[in-house]
């Protein structure tokens, strides 16, 4: 009885220890920041309002990039909670032409359910860099 109280105490330590590791958290004014990396590229995060000693959804980032590890598109998702579920906001798609960078904002339209472009947004810049 005690070796299987023993097992389930270290077996919850382990369980909290991982958690711990892997939730890369930091605390901004009650933010709390949850990054997914996969090959060392970040490719979500997920905010988080603390209140007390609760946690709520509050956004969500989805980030893709292209072969040469380049940005390709940003995505923001809000907290509806009232349906309980994220809602598509915002997508940034990035698009690179030798050194110049084509940035194009899309907002979501809940009646086309599909983002529309505001090309009022859009900038394009040399990056020297690329």
């Amino acid at each position: 009885m005690k070796t299987n109280v023993s097992l389930r105490i270290l077996v919850l330590s382990v369980v909290a220890l991982v958690c711990s590791l892997t939730v890369s958290a930091r605390n901004d004014n009650n933010l709390i920041y949850n990054s997914e990396q996969r090959d060392g590229m970040l490719i979500a995060q997920t905010v988080y309002k603390q209140d007390g000693n609760s946690l709520s959804n509050y956004i969500k980032y989805n980030y893709k990039y292209d072969d040469q590890k380049r940005m390709t598109e940003n995505e923001t998702l809000k907290w509806n909670s009232i349906n309980n579920c994220w809602e598509n906001d915002l997508s940034i798609r990035y698009k690179y032409e030798g050194k110049t960078v084509t940035t194009d904002y899309y907002k979501w339209n809940n009646k086309k359910a599909e983002y529309i472009l505001a090309p009022e947004m859009t900038i394009t810049m040399e990056a020297p860099n690329l």
